[in-house]
């Protein structure tokens, strides 16, 4: 059995055990095109006969933009990795202006986008580009190359010797890849990881993962361009689960039903308009089905797991599954074992929630620096724990610095920044990464995040605010879409709020209240503003008088990825968010 070392090795890995005929499965033209194993690997083969012909060199960089994820993604990923370059992911919703600065400062020679979109904003800029020779694209455009093109020069294998020679001489301390964090603040960083902190990452990550080898399905649709999907399909290689790649989060609905998935990731966000759909629904119904939800929903909301809650608790909890909770695991597909959710913090009562409607959402915590994964809960021997982000992983440390922040060391944590000695200096000291995360361990082990270190803020009055507490604690309100917390070196926290003006909508039908039919109307409209009050006014009660929302004003504007306010794991964007809304900070604290 190949011994996984390098990142390449993981498709080998999974052909040794046997070759999977849906290894990699794409929609394309409304079929589900299956790629198996040998298929996968043959393909990256031809990828770096293809790149060596073309004077791919060793440690050259190369871009990949992708809007969704693919099967051509990953073969171009262990293609480029064998012949000893380095592959370069790339948020496809960042500017123009990043994409020029993430190809200058990596040096890229070429760049795989996925369609026109993106071929567009790569050529806007590639004469800014000096290093840039040439760009390929999956989808066929018009004036742009196919990436079957490499495809069709690495047909000929004379040269594969010379691929193996390079794959041979890789050890697994090389640099893989360069991944630049979509920072909330300045410019992005290039995060340097070597094979072995990725492949070390995903095969301490498998101990963790309640789905068996082989026979399983995964949906994919988190950015591959971002370390924790990139390194979970990594692991699904490893387990021999096949990798299905969702059309879109459009099409998530209709990809889950069609699919069935066993395992999927998410992000608290899918997770929260997941339930407030479900909750919409359940809110208009009428008579006993009404009253029948809402008291499944009660009883989720005070779920803990492996009985802790009493024999009459599970009683009831056995019969709200079968008949309210068992709908929700049909809209999910039905075969769903468990939703690794990363990337932000996960509402406690969302993870009480899906896991009493035995859909079990596990939440793990780390950092595009950590490869990612340092810690994750797992529902199997007593390993999950609502309101932490699970027990740490194998060869990895943790220590909790006097300020509370979260440092760690381990096979996991990065190379360093590109370029960039004085951060790396910075962030990682006496060989501990520093994760500006504020955190503390249990008795049991588990670790919870309390909140980010550069985030807090102080008021005028000296008192410390955490908002990223405070922020996910209003988002528990099916009123709230997102609110952002203000208030540094003023005399009191106030915070911008993003109505959930679908919510709203159906609120108001079901009360036979006219709110108003635009985004401005509902902002401007008083019941909304009281009734977002009462909401705020309830959550406050849990945090003391210098920490509560005494203010607060709604935007029209809706928070996203592609308008820039947030990053593309759904991160506030602070001083974005702030900039766009001087008018709103200034009749807040005039």
């Amino acid at each position: 059995m190949t011994e996984i070392k390098r990142l390449f090795d993981f498709p080998y890995y999974q052909l040794n055990k046997g070759n999977l005929k849906d290894a990699l499965v794409t929609k394309t033209n409304g079929i589900w095109e299956k790629t198996s194993t040998q298929e996968y690997i043959d393909k990256a083969n031809q990828i770096s006969r293809g790149l060596l012909k073309m004077g791919v060199q060793p440690n050259d960089k190369i871009a990949i933009i992708s809007s969704n994820n693919r099967t051509e993604w990953n073969i171009t990923d262990i293609g480029i990795l064998q012949t000893g370059a380095q592959d370069v992911p790339i948020y496809p919703t960042i500017s123009e202006e990043d994409y020029q600065y993430v190809l200058n400062h990596s040096e890229s020679k070429f760049v795989f986008v996925s369609d026109q979109e993106v071929y567009d904003k790569v050529m806007k800029i590639k004469d800014q580009v000096p290093s840039l020779q040439k760009v390929y694209s999956y989808d066929a455009i018009p004036n742009c190359s196919s990436w079957k093109e490499v495809l069709e020069l690495g047909e000929d294998e004379s040269n594969q010797n010379e691929v193996q020679k390079i794959m041979d001489s890789i050890d697994e301390n090389d640099l893989a890849t360069l991944i630049y964090t979509s920072g909330t603040t300045g410019r992005p960083k290039g995060v340097m990881l070597s094979h072995r902190n990725i492949v070390r990452n995903a095969l301490n990550s498998s101990k963790r993962f309640e789905v068996e080898d082989g026979n399983a399905k995964a949906l994919s649709f988190l950015p591959v361009c971002h370390v924790y999907e990139r390194m979970l399909l990594y692991l699904y290689q490893y387990r021999s689960i096949s990798i299905y790649f969702a059309e879109s989060i459009e099409a998530i609905s209709d990809n889950l039903k069609e699919i069935k998935p066993d395992v999927m990731t998410a992000v608290p966000r899918l997770l929260e308009k997941v339930y407030d759909k479900i909750y919409a629904k359940g809110a208009a119904l009428t008579g006993l089905k009404k009253k029948l939800f809402f008291w499944a929903i009660d009883l989720g909301l005070i779920y803990e797991p492996y009985g802790q809650n009493g024999a009459w608790y599970e009683f009831k909890l056995g019969i709200a599954r079968k008949l309210i909770f068992s709908k929700w695991q049909e809209g999910l597909g039905g075969n769903l074992k468990v939703i690794a959710s990363g990337s932000a913090a996960l509402q406690s009562r969302l993870a009480r929630v899906f896991n009493a409607a035995g859909i079990n959402v596990m939440e793990g915590y780390g950092l595009t620096e950590t490869s990612p994964v340092i810690s994750v809960n797992d529902i199997r021997d007593k390993g999950f724990k609502i309101g932490t982000v699970g027990k740490i992983l194998d060869e990895t440390k943790v220590t909790i610095a006097e300020d509370g922040e979260i440092l760690v060391e381990g096979a996991s944590v990065m190379m360093g920044y590109y370029k960039n000695p004085e951060k790396t200096a910075e962030a990682i000291q006496n060989g501990k990464f520093h994760t500006g995360d504020i955190g503390e361990i249990d008795s049991e082990g588990f670790l919870k995040i309390t909140d980010r270190k550069k985030e807090m803020f102080k008021t005028s009055g000296g008192k410390y605010v955490a908002p990223q507490l405070v922020e996910n604690t209003m988002k528990q309100s099916p009123f709230i879409e997102q609110l952002m917390v203000i208030g540094e070196g003023e005399k009191m926290p106030a915070a911008f709020v993003q109505p959930n003006f679908a919510y709203i909508k159906d609120w108001a039908k079901i009360k036979n209240m006219v709110v108003g039919s635009t985004n401005i109307e509902i902002c401007k409209n008083q019941d909304v503003i009281d009734r977002i009050k009462d909401e705020i006014d309830k959550h406050n009660a849990k945090f003391g008088k210098w920490e509560q929302i005494k203010r607060f004003e709604l935007t029209p504007v809706e928070w996203s990825v592609d308008s820039g306010h947030l990053t593309p794991t759904f991160k506030l964007k602070r001083k974005i968010i702030r900039e766009l809304h001087k008018d709103l900070y200034d009749k807040i604290y005039a």
